[in-house]
C-alpha cells in the first residue's frame, strides 16, 4: 500500500493513512482516465471512430492486461517505455536538425524576474506539469514483486527520474523554441503535430510511438491503483474482497476490475485538462504527507539497516515544496492571485 504505509508508519494514524491511500487510488484512476483520453486522440488519427468508443476500448484492453499478470504487464510496459524513449529521441533530433543552435536558445525560455504575471502563469502550469512526473512513486507499490528491493528500487527510481527529466527538458525546449505555442496547444496529438511542423514529413511513426507511450502510462497507473487497493485490503483498511488474488493470474482481479470501471466513468465524464490538474493536485497532497512522514520517521525511529540515509532537510524540503504547490493552485482557483 506504498504511500499509505509510509503515512501510517510516520504519523501512527489509521485515518491519515486511509486518506493517503484513497488519494493515491483516486489519483491513479483520474490519471489513467486523462491518459486514455490522450491515447484516443492519437488513435483517431488512424481510425475515424467516436471518442467515447475509442476511450472505452483502450480502458477495457488495459484492464485485461493488468489482470493478466504482473510479469506480462511489466514486460509490456517495458517494451512501450523503450518505444517511448526512442520517439522522444527522434523528436529531439528533429528539433536540433530544425535549429542547430537550439541549446543556445535555452535562455530565451526564461522570462525576466520582474514579469510577475508570467511567473504566476508558470506556477499555474507547473502544477499541470507535475502530471508528467507521475509514476516514479508507483515502483514502491510493487515492492513485494521486486527482487532485492532494498538495492534495486532506489536505483530504479533515481535512474528513471534522471533520464526522464533530461528527455522532458530537451523535448520541451524543442517544442517552445521551434513551434508557435498557440498552434501546439491546440493540437489533439501534439507530438505528432510537432514532428510534422519541424520536418514536414507525415508523423505516422511518431504517432504510433506516442500511442504506445500513453497506453503505457494508463497501464502503469491502473496497476498501481489496483495494487494500493490490494495492499489496503490486506491491512484491513478496505473490504477483504479487494485483497483477493486470482489463483491463475496471481493478480488482484476484483480490485483491477473496480479500478477499470471507475476510470472508464471518469474518462467519459470529465475533460482532459480537469483530469490532469486533479491528478497533480491529489498527488502533491500525498507527496507532502509522505515527505513529512519520512521526516518524522527520521526523528522518531531507529534507522533500518541497509536503507539509504539522507539528511532530514531532504524530506522536509519535499514536503514544503509540495504543500506550496497545492496552496498556490488553491489560491489561483479561488481567484486570490
Amino acid at each position: 500500500a506504498g504511500e499509505a504505509a509510509y503515512v501510517r508508519a510516520g504519523f501512527g494514524s489509521r485515518t491519515m493513512s486511509l486518506i493517503a491511500g484513497w488519494l493515491v487510488i483516486v489519483s491513479g484512476v483520474v490519471a489513467s482516465a486523462a491518459i486514455a483520453i490522450g491515447c484516443a486522440g492519437y488513435i483517431r488519427t488512424f481510425v475515424d471512430l467516436p471518442l467515447s468508443v475509442v476511450v472505452t476500448a483502450v480502458i477495457l484492453t488495459m484492464g485485461l492486461v493488468a489482470a493478466w499478470g504482473i510479469v506480462e504487464s511489466v514486460l509490456l510496459a517495458a517494451v512501450f517505455t523503450i518505444n517511448e524513449a526512442g520517439g522522444l529521441l527522434v523528436l529531439i533530433y528533429a528539433g536540433f536538425s530544425h535549429d542547430s543552435e537550439l541549446i543556445l536558445r535555452a535562455p530565451e525560455t526564461i522570462p525576466p524576474i520582474a514579469e510577475l504575471g508570467i511567473w504566476l502563469g508558470i506556477a499555474n502550469a507547473s502544477l499541470l506539469a507535475v502530471f508528467a512526473f507521475i509514476g516514479f512513486e508507483d515502483m514502491v507499490n510493487v515492492a513485494e514483486e521486486v527482487r532485492d528491493p532494498v538495492r534495486n528500487l532506489p536505483r530504479a527510481i533515481l535512474i528513471a527520474l534522471f533520464v526522464s527529466t533530461a528527455l522532458y527538458f530537451l523535448v520541451a525546449l524543442a517544442a517552445v523554441a521551434s513551434a508557435p505555442v498557440a498552434e501546439l496547444a491546440a493540437a489533439d496529438a501534439p507530438l505528432a503535430w510537432l514532428y510534422l511542423h519541424m520536418t514536414g514529413r507525415e508523423p505516422y511513426a511518431i504517432t504510433l510511438i506516442s500511442l504506445f507511450a500513453v497506453i503505457n502510462g494508463a497501464l502503469i497507473q491502473l496497476i498501481m491503483a489496483s495494487r494500493v487497493g490490494y495492499g489496503m485490503a490486506r491491512r484491513g483498511w478496505l473490504p477483504a474482497v479487494f485483497g483477493r488474488v486470482s489463483a491463475t493470474t496471481r493478480t488482484p482481479v476484483f480490485a483491477t476490475v473496480c479500478v477499470s470501471m471507475l476510470l472508464l466513468v471518469m474518462a467519459l465524464w470529465l475533460p482532459l485538462e480537469t483530469l490532469a490538474k486533479a491528478t497533480s493536485y491529489f498527488l502533491l497532497i500525498v507527496f507532502a504527507l509522505v515527505n513529512l512522514s519520512l521526516w518524522r520517521l527520521k526523528r522518531l525511529a531507529a534507522h533500518p539497516a541497509g536503507v539509504i540515509r539522507v539528511p532530514a532537510w531532504v524530506p522536509m524540503a519535499g514536503g514544503i515544496a509540495s504543500a506550496l504547490f497545492v496552496l498556490s493552485q488553491s489560491l489561483l482557483d479561488l481567484g486570490f492571485i
